[in-house]
């Protein structure tokens, strides 16, 4: 029966940068592509902090596959890059330009709905060309198999269409990889959760408060004892008229530590060192969330299957080591490669050695090696452990560890070790470089922040308020298996439209009477859901995406 599907040479399932690289990449050499997206438009679905790069070490870059990609779809260019070390209200702030611009042609400040949809009016173009074209409001929900051969994807909106060719572009909550069995929701501490508010000011207020020009745009990161001792810090990217700001968090320290999200973004929002660039008036234009895969431990190094490849998100490709944090540029490069490894594929009559093709170019391309760096395996194995963390706490705690903090500040060394691509990719997933060394930064060798925060943020129920959704009455997109609060309790504090004391997100925790004992439950009302997949990995649930078209549209991403 699969024969009477409609065929294509190539399926790509998602208009995000790696998605739109693939598919721009294999329309170009002629194969017939199609690109199915489940948002009413490319973008309206993702969301990201965040800076695009263009690395020099990298084959490809995005404004090398689409002219004209820095003018029509950034923000700012990134011209300075700080990290600020908190204790209390006092700061001690590093310059760690030299760092960012390390393998560094470019890096520009981006909202995903800008920048998404103008990739995907260049993709539908040239795919047209081809002979396919990209739609939007399709949810590829699985994978098409002949005698258990992957052939093509299921549609939720469409017939089934088969390809010789399939990339799941579709992000960090990609059914196709679970389904192919190459990625998995199993582990926490393989990803962290990123929770994000959009500023608005206006471009010329930017330019005066952050002391730059039109064609200047400022990176900063935040870290030390403003989140309560959950492992992770904190950001802010100018835009041209609208700050980025937000946090990115280990979701293993987030479950510990029972921390409620949104109350760790207003902690960064509210505290004094922001005053500065905030000023009186605060106008959030959208608040999201997303997951993040921590590809040290989750990029699959044999992201393929058959005729199926994966990219970007899908595969853990997301680079986040210290004060490098990389992802799109990553999705970008394997995206064109994975189409690069199918056109060489099918030119030599062997289509279905795609996968292996392109498993050999993200290692002979240094891909992988910055993904899966040797230098944290052998760091990890002898740091991330209790012994070695109390030890580092302990020191760091003494009379000689601060002492040893001042006299290295002194020397310049802390600088330039912030700034150290090379100490970054070795950096321990622990509390001591996260909270413990910024706060005794901070403690000992910073200033007090003079001025006063009035930020007021808005509340859970007004950013939820903010949303658009088109809810899908009758269809929840997440069944919670499980209600115990003891397997799906994590939920309610880490999920970031949640919280203990508030009744109106997605997960609310409750106390009901069975057979004359309490129980305490979780309830479910998938509705304000912003489709991170937190809770398929930290509550007991089954998970998918919303179908086409339907559940949170971001308009900024």
């Amino acid at each position: 029966m699969t024969d009477d599907y409609e065929h294509y040479e190539a399926v790509v399932v998602g208009a995000g940068p790696g998605g739109a690289a693939a598919a721009a990449t294999l329309a170009r050499n002629g194969v017939e592509t199609v690109v199915l997206e489940r948002g009413v438009d490319a973008g309206s679905k993702n969301v990201t902090g965040g800076l695009i790069y263009a690395e020099e070490s990298a084959p490809y870059t995005i404004d090398g596959i689409f002219p004209g990609f820095r003018e029509h779809a950034t923000e700012r260019p990134v011209t300075d890059y700080y990290i600020h070390n908190i204790a209390g209200e006092q700061v001690r702030t590093f310059d760690i330009t030299d760092g960012h611009e390390h393998d560094t042609e470019w890096a520009d400040a981006v909202l995903r709905r800008k920048m998404d949809s103008w990739m995907a009016e260049q993709v539908h173009e040239i795919t047209r060309e081809a002979g396919g074209g990209l739609l939007t409001e399709v949810k590829v929900d699985g994978l098409l198999r002949e005698d258990g051969e992957i052939v093509g994807v299921t549609c939720e909106e469409l017939d089934p269409i088969k390809a010789d060719f399939v990339v799941a572009a579709d992000g960090v909550n990609s059914e196709l990889a679970r389904e192919a069995g190459l990625m998995d929701w199993e582990e926490p501490e393989e990803w962290f959760q990123g929770v994000k508010a959009v500023v608005d000011m206006p471009g010329d207020t930017i330019n005066d408060r952050f002391g730059i020009d039109d064609d200047e745009g400022e990176a900063h990161l935040f870290s030390g004892d403003l989140y309560d001792g959950v492992r992770g810090g904190g950001f802010l990217y100018t835009n041209q008229d609208s700050l980025c700001i937000g946090n990115v968090f280990h979701l293993d320290s987030i479950v510990e530590e029972e921390a409620e999200v949104q109350d760790l973004l207003d902690a960064l929002l509210t505290h004094p060192v922001l005053a500065q660039w905030l000023g009186d008036e605060y106008d959030e234009r959208e608040y999201s969330a997303k997951l993040v895969p921590d590809s040290k431990k989750a990029a699959n190094p044999s992201p393929h299957q058959g005729r199926l490849v994966l990219v970007g998100d899908a595969g853990g490709q997301m680079q986040a080591q210290g004060p490098i944090i990389k992802g799109m540029n990553h999705a970008v490069t394997a995206g064109a490669l994975a189409a690069e490894a199918f056109v060489e594929a099918r030119s030599r009559g062997e289509p279905d050695s795609a996968g292996e093709r392109y498993e050999r170019r993200l290692h002979d391309e240094g891909v992988m090696a910055k993904l899966r760096p040797a230098r944290y395996e052998v760091a990890s194995t002898l740091g991330e452990n209790d012994t070695a963390t109390q030890l580092a706490e302990r020191a760091l705690d003494s009379s000689v560890g601060r002492l040893g903090v001042r006299m290295a500040d002194r020397a310049g060394l802390l600088e330039k070790a912030y700034s150290s691509p090379y100490l970054a990719t070795m950096m321990p997933d622990t509390k001591t470089p996260y909270v413990t060394l910024p706060t005794l930064i901070g403690e000992e060798l910073g200033a007090k922040v003079e001025a006063e925060s009035t930020v007021e943020p808005p509340s859970l129920e007004e950013r939820i308020g903010d949303l658009t959704y088109d809810t899908d009455v009758g269809n929840p997109h997440i069944v919670v298996d499980d209600n115990s609060f003891e397997a799906s309790g994590a939920a309610v504090t880490a999920c970031p439209v949640s919280a203990m004391d508030y009744g109106g997100g997605c997960y609310r925790d409750e106390t009901v009477q069975t057979n004359g004992d309490e129980k305490r439950v979780v309830s479910l009302d998938t509705q304000p859901c912003v489709e991170c997949g937190t809770c398929a990995i930290v509550a007991d649930t089954q998970w998918e995406h919303p179908r086409g078209g339907k559940g949170v549209e971001f308009r900024e991403g």
